[in-house]
């Protein structure tokens, strides 16, 4: 690590600015993003930032940076749900929704959401969105309703949902490969905090919304009398994109085992289906959200200035310093600690960079007394509730969020990021509290 005074406040100074522009939306986010990691890497090696013999060059560092995995992600899955998009589907289960709930909005809000939260634990939270965002904007637009209250619940139980599995949200997959736990263990011990803080979440999306949910919806009536079926376009297309879906969707779930990344899964999938679709590849590429992409290449290298710089470490350090040997008062501190470091900067490097301050605190002979004596380390599950739940908290404080916020801009549906605060902070706080009370129960009474 890299610890000058001069490197550690030009980038405390470039990130302080870029997020500022980001939370006041007085430029577009992607613009803020990409505009401090430019001045990083413009100015980085002069500041000690980038060393010349850690990295020969800008484009290494910004190499190292960027998480590929999360980039291809995004971008296979873009581009399979604009093929998607093609065949009708997504006007086809709007009105087979609206049909289901006839066209209640809580029921709406409450199906879309429980489906989110389900589907959230068994691919991953971003892949969710992407197929459920377009969805819930077809339906609200049908009934006439606002759709970003509906986007807003969706994301904040995606959140939930996909922390409750080991391939649910990235930072559980690092903690999985940094402590050596399973998938089981982590349906075990993830699973009970996260159905409780999920039921607790959806009483809270009720009353939040309460005025959005009061609205009457509009051409229920036409809608009810409408064939679902006449909206699909293409039921060649369909079929085959609903194969390479499932393809996708099993190797997600196999990706471990086949040591493949969801990533090289996902962009494999796309050129599958591009392939099989024979679309003109320019009118695919329009539906791909660039925007979201260079903002999340951006963020990467802003969060990276503050890995190297030491700033990550440090402020892990100085929390976890404070545990005075308890188990349970460390549990606690890594709990609110990597809640409220998540919802600020990315939760990806953040817990890749706890995964061995974690290993640390474990090792600690007072600690790892108590760890014996309670029979599990609840310090990885408060890692991972943490880390996980704390996305909900800001605009930027998970892919999801921001993928979302993406695809509602470009329907026409911004999402501010106060707007997202207002739901944010609030569900966050609710959540983590109840987790961590959960957590603490099962670990030292039941």
């Amino acid at each position: 690590m890299i610890r000058t005074e001069t490197s550690l406040l030009f980038v405390i100074v470039v990130a302080a600015v870029s997020y500022v522009l980001i939370i006041t939306e007085k430029v577009h986010r992607t613009v803020a993003a990409l505009g401090g990691a430019s001045i990083l890497l413009l100015f980085g090696r002069y500041f000690g930032l980038i060393p010349k013999e850690k990295f020969p060059s800008e484009i290494r560092f910004m190499a190292e940076a960027v998480d590929w995995n999360t980039i291809g992600l995004l971008f296979g899955m873009m581009v399979i749900v604009g093929i998607l998009k093609e065949t009708g589907v997504f006007e086809f289960l709007a009105i087979k929704a609206a049909k289901v709930s006839n066209g209640d909005p809580w029921k709406i809000m409450l199906l879309f959401s429980i489906i989110t939260a389900i589907l959230s634990a068994f691919l991953d939270n971003v892949t969710t969105v992407l197929l459920i965002a377009p969805i819930t904007i077809s339906i609200t637009k049908s009934l006439k309703l606002k759709p970003v209250p509906f986007l807003i619940a969706e994301v904040i139980t995606s959140n939930i949902g996909g922390a409750s599995t080991l391939i649910g949200d990235p930072p559980n997959i690092i903690i999985s490969s940094g402590a050596g736990l399973s998938f089981n263990e982590f349906i075990i011990n993830m699973g009970p905090p996260i159905l409780v803080a999920l039921l607790v979440t959806l009483v809270f999306i009720k009353f939040a919304f309460r005025k959005d949910l009061s609205q009457k919806p509009k051409n229920i009536e036409k809608i009810l009398q409408i064939n679902e079926w006449d909206e699909i376009k293409d039921y060649t297309l369909l079929k085959k994109s609903l194969f390479v879906l499932f393809l996708v969707i099993v190797l997600f779930f196999l990706h471990s085992k086949l040591h493949l990344e969801p990533a090289t899964v996902a962009i494999s999938g796309a050129v599958l289906l591009l392939l099989l679709s024979a679309k003109h590849i320019d009118n695919i590429f329009n539906q791909v959200e660039w925007s979201v992409l260079l903002f999340f290449v951006g963020l990467f290298v802003i969060v990276k200035g503050l890995d190297v710089a030491g700033l990550l470490d440090m402020g892990a350090r100085a929390a976890v310093s404070i545990t005075g040997g308890n188990l349970a008062v460390a549990m606690f501190v890594i709990l609110f600690t990597s809640a409220i470091a998540s919802s600020i900067v990315d939760n990806i490097p953040f817990t890749a960079t706890m995964v061995p301050v974690v290993h640390s605190i474990s090792a600690n002979p007072m600690i790892a007394a108590q760890i014996t004596q309670v029979g599990s380390n609840p310090l990885w599950w408060a890692l991972g509730l943490g880390a996980c739940l704390g996305g909900n908290g800001t605009l930027i404080g998970a892919s999801a969020n921001v993928v979302v916020a993406g695809i509602s801009e470009k329907m026409g549906y911004p999402i501010s990021f106060k707007e997202f605060l207002k739901y944010g902070v609030p569900v966050t706080f609710i959540t983590v509290i109840t987790a961590g009370v959960i957590l603490y129960a099962r670990t030292f009474i039941i």
